[in-house]
C-alpha cells in the first residue's frame, strides 16, 4: 500500500506537522539545497489576510530543496532553532513579484501567505526564476507520476486478460512507442505553455501594479496643483492688499510733505512777524524819544500812547500768535517724526513681503520647470 512515491512516509511527516517534518527532512540524504538567499521571511496576518507580520527579526537562509527520493521540490528557512518556512511547490503555486524587492507567493497546505524581501532586484529575479523552474519541473515529477501510475494500472489490467507479462510484452509494438513519445512532446509543450501563461499573467499584473502607481501619483499631483492654485490666489490677494496698503502709505507720504510746505510758509510768516514787531519797536521807540524830546506835542502824546497801546496790544497779539504758531510747528514736527517711524516700520514689513513673494514665485517657477 505504500510502495506508490513513499506514500506512507509522506503521510507520517504531515502528520507531524510542517515544523516537525521540515527539521526532520532536511537532514535526510536524499533532500538536498540545490539554490540559496537570504531575505527577510513575512507571513500575512491570519485575522485580517492584508497585513504582513515578519516571521524573521532579519535577513535568514532561504533555500530550495529537491527530495530525490520523493521527486519533490520545497522552500526550507530557519531562523536559529525555529522553522518558519517549509513550503513544499506544486504545479499550481504562483511566486508573485509585488514590488522591486519583494515577492510573495500562497501555500495551501499551510494555510498561508509567504513574502520575502530581498536586498535587490537582481535577488528578487533570481528566486523567482527559480522558482519558476522548480515549479515546472514538479509538474513534469507530476505527470510522470500520474502516467507510470497509468502504466501500472494498465499494465495490472493488461496481465489480467492477456495472461503474464511476458505475453503482454509479446504485444507491444513501435506503433506504441511512436504514440507514447508524441504524447510527452504534447506534454512537455503544454508545460512550457503554462509557463508562457503565468509569465503573462505576472507581466499583466506588473502592468496593472504601474498603472496604478502612476494613477495615484497622477491624483497626488492634481491635488498639489490645487493646493499650489490655492495658495497662489492667497498671496495674489495679500499682494492686492500690500498694494492698497502702499498707495495709503504713499498718501500720507503726500500728506507729511504738505505738511512740510505748511511748516515752510508758517516759518516765512513767523519771520515776517518777527520783523513787523522790530518795526514796531522802533516805532515805538521812536514815539518815545520823541515824546520825551518835545513836550510841547503833550496832546499828540495822548494820540502816541494810545497809539502805542494799541501797538502794544498788537505787539501782544502777535506774541500770542507767534507762541501758537510754534505750538503748531512743534506739534507738525512731532506728527512729522511719528509718520517716519511707521513709514520706516512698513516698509520693513513690506521689504519682508517681498522677499516672500519672490521666494513663492521661484518656487512657482521651478514647480512649471518640473512639470
Amino acid at each position: 500500500m505504500c510502495r506508490a512515491g513513499g506514500g506512507c512516509k509522506r503521510a507520517e511527516s504531515e502528520r507531524k506537522g510542517p515544523v516537525g517534518a521540515a527539521a526532520g527532512a532536511v537532514q535526510e540524504m536524499g533532500e538536498q539545497p540545490i539554490f540559496t538567499t537570504r531575505a527577510h521571511v513575512f507571513q500575512i496576518d491570519p485575522s485580517t489576510k492584508k497585513n504582513w507580520v515578519p516571521a524573521s527579526k532579519q535577513a535568514v537562509t532561504v533555500s530550495y530543496f529537491y527530495d530525490v527520493t520523493r521527486n519533490s521540490y520545497r522552500i526550507i528557512s530557519v531562523d536559529g532553532a525555529k522553522v518558519i518556512i517549509n513550503s513544499t511547490i506544486t504545479p499550481n503555486m504562483t511566486f508573485t513579484k509585488t514590488s522591486q524587492k519583494f515577492g510573495q507567493w500562497a501555500d495551501s497546505r499551510a494555510n498561508t501567505v509567504f513574502g520575502l524581501g530581498f536586498s535587490s532586484e537582481q535577488q528578487l529575479t533570481k528566486f523567482a526564476d527559480k522558482f519558476q523552474e522548480v515549479k515546472e519541473a514538479a509538474k513534469l515529477a507530476k505527470d510522470k507520476s500520474q502516467e507510470k501510475i497509468e502504466t501500472s494500472s494498465n499494465h495490472s489490467q493488461a496481465s489480467s486478460v492477456n495472461g503474464t507479462d511476458d505475453e503482454k510484452a509479446s504485444h507491444v509494438g513501435p506503433a506504441d512507442t511512436h504514440l507514447k513519445s508524441e504524447n510527452d512532446k504534447l506534454k512537455i509543450a503544454l508545460t512550457q505553455s503554462a509557463a508562457n501563461v503565468k509569465k503573462w499573467e505576472i507581466e499583466l499584473q506588473t502592468l496593472r501594479e504601474s498603472n496604478a502607481r502612476l494613477t495615484t501619483a497622477l491624483q497626488e499631483s492634481a491635488a498639489s496643483v490645487e493646493q499650489w492654485k490655492k495658495q497662489f490666489s492667497i498671496c495674489r490677494d495679500e499682494n492686492d492688499r500690500l498694494r492698497n496698503k502702499i498707495d495709503e502709505l504713499e498718501e500720507q507720504c503726500s500728506e507729511i510733505n504738505r505738511e512740510k510746505e505748511k511748516n515752510t510758509q508758517l516759518k516765512r510768516r513767523i519771520e515776517e512777524l518777527e520783523s513787523e514787531l522790530r518795526e514796531k519797536e522802533t516805532e515805538l521807540k521812536d514815539l518815545r524819544k520823541q515824546s520825551e524830546i518835545i513836550p510841547q506835542l503833550m496832546s499828540e502824546c495822548e494820540y502816541v500812547s494810545e497809539k502805542l497801546e494799541a501797538a502794544e496790544r498788537d505787539n501782544q497779539n502777535l506774541e500770542d500768535k507767534v507762541r501758537s504758531l510754534k505750538t503748531d510747528i512743534e506739534e507738525s514736527k512731532y506728527r512729522q517724526r511719528h509718520l517716519k517711524v511707521e513709514l520706516k516700520s512698513f516698509l520693513e514689513v513690506l521689504d519682508g513681503k517681498i522677499d516672500d513673494l519672490h521666494d513663492f514665485r521661484r518656487g512657482l517657477s521651478k514647480l512649471g520647470t518640473d512639470n
